[in-house]
């Protein structure tokens, strides 16, 4: 039984399970804009998650070289190092705009976890811009790289998805902010600490709505998404009712970072 926990905080502290999500909203996006499965920019999305978040979380603790973690770091260094091959390989299967694409959101990420400029924290903590950072991430490679890659045209149906995913991802970065307010530093000024829980609830409750009913906006409207999106809605909303500074570290960490996988297998089975 301890070894079976040991796997499954494994599979969470090494980011497979975030990269499980991207990889959803990738096939999400490519069920949205009836693209064809395309092996190569879900895969990149994939193990470029793993590689990308492994680096913000572990980086420093890595340079740092504490001893308290020394054989799981190792073991999430080595994923993260064939991770990285398999990024690499990816990449040069993808369209050439997709692959100039992917570099600016990688300027981005690495914008978020290294400071650039003397003597300055990086974005990851400058005040009141991480939810913002992070949600322009996913919205660049779940959405814009698959539509890219595949030559689609960035019209309407794209504008209309993009506020939608970003508003599902600033949501679920909400409930990680509720859940992490009491560690947080004040200097963050995270959404919750400068509005408070109940107005950062109530805000991500009333985001929703746009969210559900931009769909009817679409051009390509498919009338089974409002169902799914319902359920989606429904969901979400009572993971940021019921969140609080006393959940476990599972009600973000596989819980909430599973939203987006149950959404896609809501499309494939449903």
């Amino acid at each position: 039984m301890i070894r079976i926990q040991a796997l499954f905080d494994f599979y969470l502290k090494s980011s497979i399970h975030v990269a499980l999500s991207v990889y959803a909203l990738v096939r999400m996006t490519q069920f949205m804009f009836e693209i064809p499965y395309d092996e190569s920019i879900a895969l990149f999305s994939f193990f470029g998650t793993i590689v990308g978040y492994n680096f913000v979380k572990y980086d420093a603790l890595a340079r740092a070289k504490k001893r308290m973690m020394r054989n799981e770091l190792k073991m999430i260094a080595i994923l993260s190092f064939f991770s990285f091959l398999a990024v690499g390989y990816y990449f040069f299967q993808l369209e050439l705009v997709t692959q100039l694409f992917s570099v600016g959101v990688l300027l981005l990420t690495l914008l978020y976890t290294l400071p650039f400029f003397p003597n300055r924290r990086n974005a990851r903590n400058w005040a009141g811009v991480k939810i913002y950072i992070v949600s322009l991430c996913w919205v660049g490679v779940t959405l814009l790289l698959p539509l890219v890659n595949a030559h689609q045209d960035l019209g309407h149906d794209f504008f209309i998805k993009s506020i939608q995913r970003f508003i599902l991802i600033f949501n679920l970065v909400l409930v990680f902010e509720i859940i992490d307010l009491a560690n947080d530093d004040p200097h963050l000024k995270t959404v919750p600490q400068q509005i408070g829980v109940k107005r950062t609830k109530i805000l991500g409750l009333l985001l929703l709505i746009p969210f559900y009913f931009l769909e009817l906006l679409k051009n390509n409207f498919i009338q089974k998404q409002l169902v799914v999106n319902l359920i989606l809605v429904v969901m979400l909303s009572l993971f940021l009712i019921f969140s609080n500074t006393n959940r476990s570290k599972y009600y973000t960490s596989f819980w909430v970072e599973s939203i987006p996988i149950l959404w896609w297998l809501m499309v494939v089975f449903y």
